[in-house]
């Protein structure tokens, strides 16, 4: 028998049974059988879902409080519920009581920030995804080498923050392609690129192409620095966006991943909406539609998804399709403090 419960805004939300349902026979108002196409991948993706449990097991290890630097993920309803078991998230390193433990987020941190904790004698817990660990580590690889270094992505981001610490004196970042042309190095013979993981595909490759055409020499990541679970998301949307009349992404104002969703359907002339959970959708947004994609940022919990798609299937969009682009199962292992931390309660 099928269970609901209700969701945050009063929608029941069925716990049991999968979002995808036989659609309801029968004619709409206009003749058409409204649809929601709901895109895979979507959702958590490795990095986050290691980051969380992070989290989760250091609280059940350690107890509260569990000091954390920056949002562990950038989806608030994550950040609610972790703060209501006793995670405690603060700006600075330097609000963490010395001596506490502190978890690094998924978007990484300095080396000056490091070394903040160290001279604390914090105990530190390191969630950085390893994927942005790789940029930091190429970052210091060509700085070493007497490059020039380029940093392609938002320079109000967390990710960006991290990565520039590891060899400031020679990195430069750049958001646009016009930023490109203002760019001045030491060598132009001695020039090298990275980039934030969470960006567009489409809004890196320009920005490449420009530096390319700036520095011939220049040379790049052996693999793109663009992760996986990004690259995922904005090629589903692209598969699915020309079948549908809206596009409603699931995720945090302040999520970049999120944002190059909307980004990718607009370009492609469907229209958008970043929404932070069902509460955020405008009714009027729905008035022509009869076909409404629905995905999720990498750092967005399924639970809002299906929120969501009850209360589309609420609006009579009744016929529910999970459309698969690719197949995605990317695992990474807990970081040692926590593998050390537990290994006595499990062995």
């Amino acid at each position: 028998m099928s269970q609901t419960n209700k969701g945050r805004h009063g929608i029941l939300v069925d716990v049991t049974s999968p979002l995808i349902s036989p659609p309801v026979s029968g004619p709409r108002s206009n003749g058409a059988v409204k649809k929601v196409l709901l895109l895979k991948p979507r959702g958590f993706c490795a990095g986050v879902v290691r980051a969380i449990d992070v989290v989760n097991i250091a609280l059940d290890t350690f107890g509260a409080p569990i000091y954390v630097r920056k949002e562990i993920v950038h989806n608030r309803f994550v950040v609610n519920e972790l703060a209501e078991k006793g995670a405690i998230f603060v700006d600075d390193i330097d609000d963490v009581p010395e001596g506490m433990r502190v978890i690094y987020s998924a978007h990484g941190v300095s080396p000056a920030v490091r070394a903040r904790s160290k001279s604390r004698k914090l105990k530190v817990i390191d969630a950085t995804c390893p994927l942005v660990t790789k940029v930091h580590v190429e970052a210091v690889k060509f700085a070493r080498q007497g490059y020039s270094l380029v940093l392609i992505g938002h320079r109000d981001h967390d990710e960006i923050e991290g990565t520039l610490g590891e060899a400031p004196e020679v990195t430069q970042v750049v958001s646009t392609v016009e930023e490109v042309a203002a760019l001045q190095v030491a060598d132009p013979e001695r020039v090298a690129y990275l980039t934030q993981t969470t960006l567009s595909l489409d809004e890196a490759r320009d920005i490449i192409h420009a530096l390319k055409a700036k520095f011939p020499s220049i040379v790049g990541p052996h693999t793109q620095d663009i992760c996986y679970a990004t690259e995922n998301r904005q090629v589903a949307v692209k598969n699915v966006a020309h079948q549908a009349d809206l596009v409603l992404v699931v995720g945090s104002n302040n999520s970049s991943n999120s944002n190059r969703l909307v980004e990718v359907s607009r370009n492609l002339s469907t229209n958008a909406f970043l929404i932070e959970d069902s509460g955020a959708i405008d009714p009027a947004w729905l008035a022509d539609a009869t076909t409404v994609a629905v995905t999720a940022g990498a750092s967005a919990p399924e639970v809002l998804v299906a929120e969501v798609v009850a209360y589309l299937r609420g609006r009579g969009f009744s016929d529910v399709e999970e459309v698969e682009v690719m197949p995605e199962n990317v695992r990474f292992g807990l970081p040692p403090e926590i593998v050390q931390a537990i290994r006595p309660v499990t062995a």
